[in-house]
């Protein structure tokens, strides 16, 4: 059996880090892994480790057990279900209390039986360059459980049809009591007869057979804003996972992925592109047009101008996504020496170095001197 991580590593967090840190990491790696989105072999691994380790490290008690002692504090199967067993604690410095309260679900709430809003669901969809920059309305096909229209999410024929459970009088839990060498304590369990709900249903709907929803397959419009980057988020209310008892379903939430463009770059709201030009045009300057994600705007490059050297062309990158202000965009000149010339050509690049020659030193020659004065 393969050794358990630490929990603070699995989550990618100091043992200094407070609850919402905790709690921000495990909603990171959460939606990274959920088998939903990851379709890799070892995706559902690494979800139920991230879960297991937001368990411990998100219950003040557990945290506290599992600093003191590691796996083993938390291990609730690790020498007879005692956390460590007897063996493993020093009693003296540490409540008893609070060791069995973790184990024996002293001192925490019991589960409500009401109605409960249910998870949230993640995905990715990916868009183009030019679909984020400028926005687009997309569709997605979702199968979702949704809320019984015929029943409310009852599950019942009519009102009359539920009754409080009997068994755990509408709780939604059993308790059983154990008795140890430290005194009795009470455990508490999710009722088998109703499933926590509380109530039992007599009469079922006959439109989700006493579910209490509807399985259905749905087709959702996604508006993505102009300006959006990869990474971020959009929500869609009420078509995530189903509700507990009757509650609404959680939300969607639609991770961007911006796809790369085979000559634009984004950097924030600005945009880069490396444009060619030839020696001749570099030395003597010239007018191009360059590509936009706008359209073509005429560029003048200066005579003398240098290799990288960039340009801006003011208002042509990207609009903001919270703001009406748009970013530029930069010209990268990529200055192109030619590999093969003709007869002419080099007649004259050969005229052009004996001019080079009676004006004085090479611009390598100037570098040589400079470098032996060093």
């Amino acid at each position: 059996m393969a050794e358990k991580r630490d929990y603070y590593e699995v989550l990618g967090v100091s043992k200094d880090a407070d609850h919402d840190t905790i709690k921000k990491a495990y909603r990171t790696l959460a939606k990274k892994y959920h088998p939903d989105i990851n379709k890799s072999a070892d995706a559902p691994e690494k979800f139920k480790e991230v879960q297991e380790a937001y368990e411990v490290l998100s219950d003040e008690t557990k945290k506290n057990l599992y600093d003191r002692y590691g796996h083993a504090g938390v291990d609730p199967n690790a020498n007879g279900g005692m956390g460590g067993g007897f063996g493993g604690f020093n009693f003296s410095d540490f409540d008893v209390g609070d060791i069995f309260s973790s184990f024996f679900g002293g001192g925490k709430k019991s589960r409500s039986s009401g109605p409960m809003q249910g998870e949230d669901k993640y995905l990715q969809m990916e868009i183009s360059f030019l679909e984020a920059a400028f926005g687009v309305k997309k569709v997605i096909s979702l199968t979702i459980d949704e809320r019984c229209t015929s029943c409310r999410g009852t599950g019942a024929l009519n009102g009359t049809d539920v009754e409080t459970c009997s068994h755990c009088h509408g709780s939604g839990v059993t308790r059983t009591q154990q008795r140890t060498i430290f005194g009795t304590f009470e455990s508490q369990t999710t009722c088998p007869y109703c499933k926590g709900k509380g109530k039992v249903v007599k009469n079922k709907c006959p439109d989700c057979k006493g579910e209490g929803y509807v399985r259905k397959k749905v087709n959702v419009d996604v508006s993505v804003p102009a300006g959006i980057n990869s990474g971020q988020q959009l929500r869609i209310t009420g078509k995530g996972e189903k509700g507990i008892n009757g509650g609404p379903n959680g939300d969607l939430y639609v991770e961007i992925i911006v796809s790369k463009h085979k000559y634009f770059e984004r950097q924030n709201n600005d945009v880069y592109v490396s444009v060619p030009i030839s020696y001749v045009d570099a030395a003597l300057g010239c007018k191009i047009d360059v590509p936009t994600i706008h359209g073509d705007v005429k560029v003048e490059v200066p005579a003398g101008i240098q290799n990288g050297q960039k340009l801006r062309i003011k208002g042509k990158g990207i609009k903001d996504l919270r703001s009406t202000s748009i970013g530029d965009e930069y010209v990268i000149l990529d200055i192109k020496v030619p590999s093969k010339l003709s007869k002419e050509e080099r007649d004259l690049y050969v005229k052009l170095k004996s001019l080079e020659s009676k004006q004085g030193d090479s611009i390598f020659e100037k570098f040589k001197k400079a470098f032996k004065n060093k």
